[in-house]
């Protein structure tokens, strides 16, 4: 076992080991659950369906409420069809790594998922990157990919809607035009958009009206961030949801949500447009205003963004990992997020701003993170 832990001790000795820590008690600024949904719902779906559904959807574990709620959710989003998965993870991964052929190529923002990297390198197809958010940059790739595959196959372009270390948006309507114009298509993450954009919380597709988009290809929303339940939905065509059925993996070989999570999931659908989720994002939105008022005194970059997800640039392992260290025990959680996860010198806190959180303990926040400078 030396070869493990000697890679372990290399990570030690980097500054950048993994260590599971339980924020007990603590103010939250570091999960993602937004618009606290996961404590409207603590009890959610409890006792409804039992504790498993015995098996995958191809054997034992498909069910009438499976069912239901993936057309429920089509028809919320604007899509043809939905098939479920156990998580984001499994849903990225399964998509990518089934729908790239050799022939394909997947054109990615620098910045995507780890899971959406994954379901990429598991693919047959080839694959390019682009620099993050960049139009220049993506028109080059594309232009390479059309004229090396000559109309042999598929392109396929992967992005985020909100992008999970930044929370900048996507510009997408330009990168669809792209696409249309190239005969490429898009596949766009929802994770961190889903309950935060739209008129009732549908995602940045839905917010520009693109929902029926021919050069859409498929959208991924998931449940563990603002819906705070669990699991995911690929949206898409009912072509594509037969093909995944029969090629994606994660949905293939795994033991189907219980009956209990999907009612959570449809309980928690049902708060979208309710008084609760009108307060809760209003709540947000001025957590959001007072945040950046003051995070902008600091003596860090900031990277603001209109969404939940707030960054502080320290660049540097050792004092993003120190700066958390002051405020865990100054009582509050904020995640310090290292190299390699972001590149070298944008270390950085990952502020995740909720409805819930008060004007008092931001300014508990801020007002520590400005002192941890000092020490």
């Amino acid at each position: 076992m030396n070869f493990l832990q000697n890679r372990l001790a290399e990570r030690e000795q980097a500054g950048t080991l993994r260590t599971l820590f339980v924020p007990t008690g603590l103010i939250d600024f570091a999960s993602n659950d937004y618009l606290g949904f996961a404590r409207q719902l603590a009890c959610a779906g409890v006792g409804k369906g039992g504790v498993g559904s015995t098996g995958s959807r191809l054997i034992s574990g498909n069910s009438p409420e499976a069912e239901s709620l993936e057309q429920f959710l089509a028809t919320f989003h604007e899509a043809e069809a939905g098939l479920l998965f156990n998580s984001g993870y499994d849903a990225n991964v399964g998509l990518l790594a089934s729908l790239g052929q050799a022939n394909d190529f997947y054109i990615s923002d620098s910045l995507i998922h780890a899971s959406m990297i994954d379901g990429i390198r598991l693919s047959y197809a080839q694959k390019l990157k682009f620099k993050h958010n960049n139009l220049t940059d993506l028109k080059q790739k594309t232009a390479f990919a059309s004229n090396s595959q000559a109309g042999k196959g598929n392109i396929f372009i992967v992005i985020e809607s909100v992008y999970s270390m930044d929370g900048d948006i996507a510009p997408l309507q330009e990168i669809l035009d792209l696409a249309t114009e190239t005969g490429a298509y898009l596949i766009i993450d929802e994770a961190h958009a889903t309950g935060i954009l739209g008129r009732q919380g549908e995602g940045f597709v839905q917010a520009l009206g693109l929902a029926y988009h021919a050069n859409i290809l498929a959208r991924v929303h998931t449940f563990g961030k603002a819906v705070g339940t669990h699991g995911a939905v690929v949206l898409g065509s009912e072509v594509l949801r037969n093909y995944l059925i029969n090629f994606a993996r994660s949905f293939v070989y795994t033991t189907a949500l219980p009956t209990h999570s999907l009612h959570a999931i449809r309980e928690a659908y049902l708060l979208f447009g309710s008084s609760f989720f009108e307060q809760a994002r209003q709540n947000l939105a001025t957590n959001i205003a007072h945040y950046q008022r003051l995070a902008s005194l600091l003596p860090y970059p900031i990277l603001a963004s209109e969404t939940a997800i707030q960054g502080i640039i320290i660049g540097d392992n050792a004092l993003a990992k120190k700066t958390q260290r002051h405020l865990q025990e100054a009582g509050i959680y904020a995640k310090a997020i290292l190299s390699p996860t972001v590149p070298q010198g944008t270390e950085r806190l990952r502020i995740c701003l909720h409805s819930y959180n008060t004007t008092a303990e931001i300014e508990q926040l801020l007002e520590t993170i400005q002192k941890t400078r000092t020490f």
